[in-house]
């Protein structure tokens, strides 16, 4: 009795060894720490100072997420396209930050007319680039989740948006996304659609409320860049249920 006694002492201590291990193990394990978001795009979604009037989305995602569980760091640059955020070198960086997920938006400087340096072929190399975010990302262990370009706010005599003929027409850029989404199997937030139903729903004179200063269609004051925040949270625990559990209630 007194040997099975201590063989019964000897398997207590020997499990509560294992647990205080455990524990003290867990604080470095990959799940404990905060994940890693990180943001590409253009001046509708990078951060800005104070003092601008400018507002990009991406500087009100963070808070949208429980305190201490996610990390956001907003890399979006103002004037860049899929192609120039990659040339000049900022894609690089946004790699090295090891993120767990990147959230992609090009488009509107993408559809400059031909000539300009920012400029590219919806049906050509502009895919080509979005298939590079998507490899690369998952090529680090990181979810890229493409997001289209929202609308910019120009209306016709309807009160509906309305797409330029030549140059700025984002639909193409908007469906050359979505068609590198299906083909790569990359999760895609459609913001131009919500977008274009929210400037719809307002009409002209209250969407006019969004912009950064009088006459700018595209881009944002606070306001404006927290309704499309809103738009991309909407669908982002959907789209990437990783983050499902750390997005707070909206």
């Amino acid at each position: 009795m007194k040997y099975h006694g201590l063989l019964c002492l000897l398997a207590i201590l020997s499990l509560a060894f294992s647990a205080q291990v455990s524990a003290q193990d867990e604080p470095t394990t990959r799940s404990t720490r905060p994940l890693r978001v990180v943001i590409v795009g253009d001046s509708t979604v990078c951060n800005y100072p104070q003092t601008s009037p400018n507002r990009g989305w991406g500087q009100f995602i963070a808070e949208r997420f429980k305190d201490g569980t996610v990390r956001v760091i907003n890399l979006a640059a103002s004037g860049r396209s899929a192609k120039t955020f990659i040339r000049e070198g900022r894609w690089k960086k946004a790699l090295e930050e090891k993120p767990d997920y990147v959230l992609i938006q090009f488009g509107h400087n993408d559809s400059h007319g031909p000539g300009h340096a920012e400029a590219t072929d919806a049906s050509g190399d502009y895919k080509d680039y979005l298939r590079r975010y998507v490899d690369e990302s998952r090529a680090v262990g990181a979810t890229p989740v493409l997001v289209t370009p929202m609308v910019r706010r120009n209306f016709d005599a309807q009160g509906k948006i309305a797409e330029p003929t030549g140059s700025g027409n984002l639909l193409p850029y908007v469906n050359a996304m979505k068609e590198v989404g299906r083909e790569k199997k990359a999760p895609v937030i459609d913001l131009y659609t919500s977008s274009k139903a929210l400037a719809e729903k307002w009409g002209p004179k209250k969407s006019a409320e969004l912009a950064n200063r009088e006459g700018d269609h595209t881009h944002f004051n606070e306001k404006g860049a927290r309704a499309m925040a809103d738009l991309v949270m909407k669908e982002l625990p959907d789209v990437a249920p990783g983050l499902k559990p750390f997005v707070k209630s909206m």
